[in-house]
């Protein structure tokens, strides 16, 4: 594949971006981004957490867009990077827990889990899903691959992308948490944040 082409199907694929309830009703994109968007602000006026997971390439996407949520959209993030943690839930209970565990003490009413998983299948995801559900938090999925995938029901909100590669999926992923990031961004501090970092002098 050449680079036109494969800019083509990245675009072709986000063009296909499908965002679903927990019924399994479809909604319009724009409107599922707004809800979104007015969910979010409520995490943040509420001073509750935006928690974000994913295994692998979809770790580091959360660690990124925690970070970029945090600094620029002030809002309280929070993510499952530290070993010893990971690796004693693992050792101890079972890597299905290393999410689900430290969500069962940490979520409550009013928390956002924003989950990515390029199959939707990953059972440490559907896991903390699930424990996201009992804690009565606002769950967001984001998933690729099968379109009858576990992951795409589990949600308040689930996005999916007919990518059928995981560096497609992952590239698309990005794309769109980038997006919900902006939008948030914009609303708190009245203009983008790429904005911010040219005045300062930033290039980031």
């Amino acid at each position: 594949m050449d680079w036109i082409s494969n800019v083509e199907e990245l675009r072709a694929t986000l063009h296909s971006l499908s965002a679903r309830d927990r019924h399994g009703r479809e909604t319009d994109t724009d409107s599922s981004f707004a809800q979104w968007k007015n969910r979010t602000l409520r995490v943040r006026s509420g001073r509750r957490t935006v928690f974000l997971i994913g295994n692998g390439a979809s770790a580091s996407m959360a660690s990124h867009i925690a970070a970029d949520l945090a600094k620029n959209a002030h809002i309280h993030t929070e993510v499952f990077s530290d070993l010893s943690l990971i690796t004693a839930i693992a050792n101890d209970l079972s890597y299905e827990e290393v999410f689900a565990e430290p969500l069962r003490r940490r979520m409550v009413t009013g928390d956002m889990l924003v989950a990515i998983s390029s199959s939707g299948q990953s059972p440490n995801i559907i896991r903390a899903v699930q424990e996201a559900t009992v804690s009565k938090g606002f769950i967001v999925t984001f998933s690729a691959m099968e379109p009858g995938n576990m992951l795409r029901l589990q949600g308040n909100l689930n996005y999916y992308v007919p990518a059928q590669t995981y560096g497609m999926a992952e590239s698309c992923h990005a794309a769109i948490l980038h997006y919900w990031v902006d939008i948030v961004a914009e609303r708190t501090t009245g203009f983008l944040y790429s904005n911010q970092l040219n005045v300062v002098g930033i290039d980031g």
